[in-house]
């Protein structure tokens, strides 16, 4: 592959953003400690692994556990083993989002200061009746409570504790994804302003995400392509707080039999049930490799031979593999 660098070049109104690197990159893993891996996410992990190796790079890891609720050491300390137990190796890490509260905390108060945030009072139910879907099923905020007065504010947060919106303008940004070809979003009518601090106080995925890639180092991120409409959210984020571009890559998600994609709350294809039906990390591997389309035969594979010889061109487009 070519090595990419990193350029930023502006026209009328439209905002570019394209990535250009000269040197090894750094990935990440990124799981959630929500619950245990399963074949979804565990090809996430061996994609961002590949991807970054077959050119010399290294790996971060870090555990995104922003929703202290839900997220659990134990789930944290079974992903690493998991992890080393299929080969997936990392050379920074790991790191925590609970550590990194008052680096969220200072990146919220600078946009707080610049006027970029505004406190929203709408409810999942208002949004759904003011916006329309777009791509992923994401709803595009209509600006409901941009323009209320203090006032209005005032009276509203006696009665909801509001989230915090950051304004976006009417701009494109656009960036080239490794697997999914040239990319562009129109910040104001296919997203809206979004969330940068949710109404319990945390701060939201969006904002913590892209100040840790760049205090760990993180110059590819690789991720399923579900997250793909928020790239340019994190894009501009990273314009606005003075910090670097990662080159980005989207890929298709697995399913099941029916066409749903996998995930932990239904259980499906979870990481106890491969490792009893493949028994080796090579078959395993092997197996997500041919159904992901990448290799035309079933047969065993190290990682190292799954990031030399598997085809990632295979991943571009938005046609889900169907694991089974």
């Amino acid at each position: 592959m070519e090595p990419h660098s990193f350029a930023r070049t502006s026209r009328d109104n439209t905002t570019v953003e394209s990535v250009v690197r000269q040197t090894a990159p750094i990935g990440r893993f990124a799981p959630s400690p929500t619950g245990r891996l399963h074949a979804g996410n565990l090809f996430a992990a061996v994609v961002a692994w590949c991807l970054a190796h077959r050119e010399g790079g290294k790996m971060v890891l870090r555990i995104e556990d922003l929703d202290p609720e839900r997220s659990r050491t134990e789930y944290a300390d079974a992903i690493m083993r998991d992890y080393e137990w299929i080969g997936l190796t990392w050379d920074f890490g790991p790191y925590w989002q609970h550590d990194r509260e008052e680096a969220y905390r200072a990146a919220y108060e600078r946009l707080e200061r610049e006027g970029l945030v505004y406190p929203c009072f709408c409810s999942r139910a208002d949004l759904h009746a003011a916006s329309a879907p777009h791509f992923g099923e994401k709803l595009v905020y209509p600006g409901t409570c941009r323009g209320l007065s203090n006032a209005e504010r005032q009276e509203r947060a006696q009665r909801k504790d509001p989230s915090w919106r950051l304004i976006v303008p009417d701009k494109d940004v656009t960036f080239d994804d490794i697997l999914q070809g040239s990319q562009q979003q129109n910040l104001a009518r296919e997203c809206g302003d979004f969330v940068v601090r949710r109404a319990d106080g945390a701060f939201a995925y969006q904002l913590a995400v892209v100040l840790d890639d760049a205090e760990q180092g993180v110059t590819q991120v690789a991720r399923g392509i579900d997250l793909l409409p928020s790239t340019p959210q994190q894009i501009y984020l990273q314009s606005l707080l003075g910090l670097p571009h990662p080159e980005y890559a989207h890929f298709p998600l697995m399913v099941n039999e029916s066409g749903r994609r996998l995930s932990k709350r239904d259980h499906d294809a979870s990481i106890d049930e491969l490792r009893d039906r493949f028994h080796t990390p090579e078959r395993l591997l092997g197996r997500m490799a041919f159904v992901a389309g990448m290799m035309p035969n079933d047969a065993p594979l190290t990682l190292e031979e799954f990031a030399r010889e598997a085809d990632f061109t295979k991943l571009g487009g938005r046609i889900s593999a169907e694991w089974s």
